[in-house]
């Protein structure tokens, strides 16, 4: 029962620790991705905190997969390097007697990372797809940032809105700069216009009375044109993948309607508490650490397979949403040859004494 307790409590403690630190990145990661849109006016200030929460919830089952893996590492590889399963193994405990604490302390972590994985993920992905929708259903007169320049994604225009628009719906003094392939720069004024979208989402400023400016760099050649309307791309909303709709719906949904791309997502939802709780348990015969030698060694291997067995995965996956691989097997397949290398790691581990404890 001592041991028992002093792992458990070492786990928790450690879990802890590690899910505090990469949730923080996680945080940290989608917040700037947001803010580098937010600041390039493809999201409104306002909806950056509603979307990083979502993005938050939709990672939450590799975040807390990692939490297991790392901690059971951790914990157990701190015991090799102070010399404790040197003591426990002299007590006459075998290291599969470190099964059954990992195992308890594992289980609950894995049925909510399964929880996760098929409802709360695929959950968090729809209500961010709608809340994105909402935000680009609103009216384009008012999502237009003033006093921000905003680059096209060729980087060869830049768009500038003085003053936004108001309750009439219009924008005023307006400059767009634009590189042409051969060249030239282009530059246009106006002092006032309007925004508006086709049927395709592209958005488009419509410019009335205003001048454009044609030369080259360098060069006195240069025209000037005089207009009464001028239309000029800003950008083009964005639009959904096939795959992020089927990561969005709801497991039930995939079930209801089971096509390649469906059962390939389930590959993926089903597979993700199965990739946790032997990810827990190989970690056991990983965590083994050489006092004399180098620290580092077990941490870099562990990370090599998390990364091969997390690749694994997706590759399977998408084999069986492109009808190349069996709904079964792909489910299967990768998780066994995991689970053969775990006992081959353990019987390397347990080379002079078997699985079982030895008696005399």
């Amino acid at each position: 029962m001592i041991f028992r307790r002093a792992l458990q409590r070492e786990f928790a403690q450690t879990a802890a620790a590690v899910f505090i630190a990469l949730f923080a990145i996680l945080i940290s990661t989608v917040l700037i991705r947001l803010l580098g849109q937010a600041a390039g006016g493809r999201v409104p200030a306002e909806a950056v905190a509603a979307l990083i929460g979502f993005g938050a919830l939709a990672q939450l089952p590799t975040v807390l997969t990692l939490t297991l893996f790392i901690a059971v590492l951790v914990s157990l590889s701190r015991s090799y390097r102070d010399s404790e399963m040197v003591v426990w193994f002299a007590s006459g405990v075998p290291l599969t007697a470190w099964i059954t604490p990992v195992l308890l302390f594992a289980v609950p972590m894995v049925v909510v990372i399964g929880a996760g994985s098929l409802y709360l993920s695929p959950w968090a992905q729809l209500k961010s797809a709608e809340y994105r929708e909402r935000l680009d259903s609103r009216d384009d007169t008012h999502r237009v940032a003033p006093g921000v320049f905003r680059e096209s994604s060729g980087a060869q225009r830049v768009f500038f809105v003085e003053i936004g628009a108001g309750e009439d719906g219009r924008v005023r003094n307006v400059f767009v700069s634009e590189q042409t392939r051969a060249g030239e720069l282009v530059v246009i004024v106006s002092s006032e216009g309007f925004l508006r979208s086709d049927d395709e989402g592209r958005r488009y400023v419509v410019l009335e009375k205003g001048r454009r400016y044609d030369g080259k760099p360098g060069t006195p050649e240069y025209r000037v044109m005089e207009f009464e309307r001028y239309e000029v791309l800003v950008e083009q909303k964005q639009v959904l993948t096939q795959q992020a709709r089927v990561r969005a719906l709801p497991t039930a949904v995939l079930l209801a309607n089971p096509d390649k791309r469906s059962l390939g997502e389930l590959v993926g939802r089903a597979g993700a508490p199965l990739v946790a709780l032997l990810l827990a348990l190989m970690a056991i015969p990983l965590s083994f650490v050489n006092p004399r030698a180098g620290r580092a060694n077990n941490m870099l291997v562990a990370l090599l397979v998390y990364l091969l067995y997390s690749n694994a995965i997706s590759v399977f996956q998408s084999w069986v949403a492109q009808g190349k691989l069996g709904f079964a097997l792909g489910l299967v397949l990768p998780h066994l040859v995991v689970l053969a290398a775990l006992g081959l790691m353990f019987h390397k581990r347990l080379a002079v004494s078997p699985f079982w404890r030895r008696r005399a």
